[in-house]
C-alpha cells in the first residue's frame, strides 16, 4: 500500500494553504481518499497527478521572422 497523506502534510508538501487542498477536494481537481469523514491522499496519485499537469516548454525558441 503506497503513503498516504494527510491535508496537512500535503499542504506542507505543495506549500498550498490547507484550504487549498480542501477546495480541491471538494472541486474533485485532485485525487483523493474518503475514510469515513476524513480525507486522505495517495503519496503515488498526487505524483502522478503533478506529473500531469505539468506544463512542457519548447525545447528552442525561434523568432517570428524565421516562421
Amino acid at each position: 500500500m503506497n503513503s498516504l497523506l494527510t491535508p496537512s502534510e500535503l499542504s506542507k508538501k505543495l506549500k498550498v494553504s490547507k484550504a487549498t487542498v480542501y477546495r480541491w477536494t471538494h472541486e474533485q481537481y485532485i485525487p483523493h481518499i474518503k475514510i469515513g469523514r476524513s480525507v486522505r491522499f495517495d503519496e503515488k496519485a498526487v505524483e502522478q497527478w503533478i506529473e500531469e499537469k505539468e506544463q512542457k516548454g519548447r525545447s528552442k525558441l525561434v523568432p517570428d521572422m524565421y516562421l
